[in-house]
């Protein structure tokens, strides 16, 4: 699992470490233009892309409510954070030959939704892969996080996976 759990103070941090085979500018565009972020990220993120703007989360197919959130950097092509709900999201590129090492980092509050969490972004950083590539996953999203599930709980322990599965 390449997801790693630590404490974060009175928080948990999510950190995800990807070694994408793009150049920065196009990793750039896939995580924050709406076309192509419908292709790998789970809600469509509506707002202005600058520093202070309130967003919204709009899942498109119904699967919660809307959460409101805000950018809190807009850095092109190097670092996008953002709050979305309670939890804080920090996506950070940085260049590695003629590719792009890509960090994503989730914060949060329950221990409980830990495996449940890195078993989703585990999932949607692999679209976001594919989608880089011009390449349809082998797999179901809902397919992939089940095979990805274990072990997460099992690399985080029982407690991180008091929050079940989302619909």
């Amino acid at each position: 699992m390449d997801g790693q759990l630590e404490r974060a103070g009175d928080r948990w941090r999510l950190t995800f470490t990807r070694k994408l085979a793009h150049p920065p500018d196009k990793v750039w565009r896939a995580v924050t233009e709406p076309e192509h972020l419908a292709a790998w990220f789970p809600a469509e993120i509506q707002g202005e892309r600058a520093a202070g703007a309130p967003l919204v989360f709009h899942f498109t197919k119904g699967e919660g409510p809307d959460l409101a959130g805000e950018m809190l950097t807009f850095d092109p092509p190097k670092v996008l954070e953002f709050t979305w709900d309670t939890d804080h999201y920090r996506i950070a590129l940085e260049p590695d030959g003629a590719g792009t090492t890509l960090i994503f980092v989730n914060t949060f509050d329950q221990i409980g939704k830990a495996a449940r969490d890195a078993a989703g972004w585990h999932v949607c950083l692999d679209l976001l892969a594919c989608h880089l590539a011009g390449e349809t996953p082998p797999w179901e999203p809902r397919q992939r996080w089940e095979e990805v599930h274990g072990g997460y709980v099992e690399a985080f322990g029982p407690e991180s996976a008091t929050i079940g599965r989302p619909d």
